[in-house]
């Protein structure tokens, strides 16, 4: 897509006016960015989801700042127009305001993100507010928040009861007043990210927080079904690439083993001259 203009705020507030839902993927590496630039995606977050779809963790806890920026690196090399997201962390902004700030000024200057995403409500206030008033536009991001899982007790549904989702909303309100740009609700039941939603004058983009949002965020994997496994509740799988890929790589194992591959195609092939051949036998000998 060549001719596709840089995706902005303004363009982002523009849609979510008009009541046209925003598009939002994970995205790694330069080639799934490549990709994803032509399919015309709003929103590319290099999520620290990367921990496990990438580096093989069993959580977002152990992934540093260098892993993102350098991640963050390679997508926007592939996607030069999308509106470009960096996501904080474990421990990149939670100590304090100058940590945070730095780190995040990290995902701009080194990577040119166009902005950051970071977990939490009413607690990380002061974050958002010392981020924004650095020039970096910031996300928040509620509801299950993976680097607090053992705070959580585990993957599971957020704001199931009135007092929760009560939490919710004023955790929404109190990043929205400290100038976040948009939040990210993620498994939370359908009838509160539509309350939320309908407060907030920002966007709101889910991930199993159902249709009322102003937008969809799904992981890459996910979506593609590279991890056969286990799928989420929340994503639905558009292809089983997982399956094509196994496939692939079979038949090329049995292709080397059969000798099948290989072929003159695939070779450089020139008769040399017999005094060649003397003279490359005599010097290796």
């Amino acid at each position: 897509m060549n001719d596709r203009k840089k995706v902005s705020l303004p363009f982002l507030f523009d849609k979510m006016t008009k009541g046209v839902p925003l598009t939002m993927i994970t995205c790694y590496d330069y080639p799934m960015a490549y990709l994803v630039e032509q399919s015309g995606i709003d929103i590319v977050l290099v999520g620290d989801s990367l921990g496990m779809t990438m580096l093989g963790y069993d959580s977002t806890l152990p992934v540093t700042m260098d892993d993102m920026i350098r991640h963050a690196q390679a997508v926007r090399r592939g996607t030069p127009n999308a509106w470009l997201i960096g996501d904080m962390p474990y421990m990149s902004y939670q100590p304090s305001d100058e940590t945070a700030v730095r780190c995040a000024g990290r995902f701009m200057a080194e990577a040119a993100t166009d902005g950051i995403k970071l977990e939490g409500g009413q607690e990380v206030v002061s974050r958002v507010k010392a981020i924004l008033a650095a020039g970096i536009p910031v996300m928040g991001h509620l509801g299950l928040t993976p680097q607090s899982i053992n705070q959580l007790g585990g993957y599971k549904v957020q704001g199931k009861t009135p007092a929760a989702a009560v939490r919710l909303l004023n955790d929404a309100m109190a990043l929205q007043e400290a100038g976040a740009y948009a939040i990210v609700l993620e498994t939370v039941p359908v009838h509160v990210a539509r309350i939320i939603t309908e407060k907030l004058d920002i966007p709101t983009i889910g991930i199993g927080a159902g249709p009322e949002t102003d937008g969809q965020v799904q992981v890459w994997h996910d979506l593609l079904g590279l991890f056969s496994d286990f799928v989420p509740k929340h994503a639905k799988q558009y292809a089983n690439l997982s399956e094509v890929i196994v496939a692939a790589v079979r038949s090329y194992a049995e292709e080397v083993r059969t000798g099948a591959f290989p072929t003159e195609k695939q070779s450089f092939v020139k008769q040399p001259a017999p005094q060649e051949v003397e003279q490359i036998t005599s010097a290796a000998g």
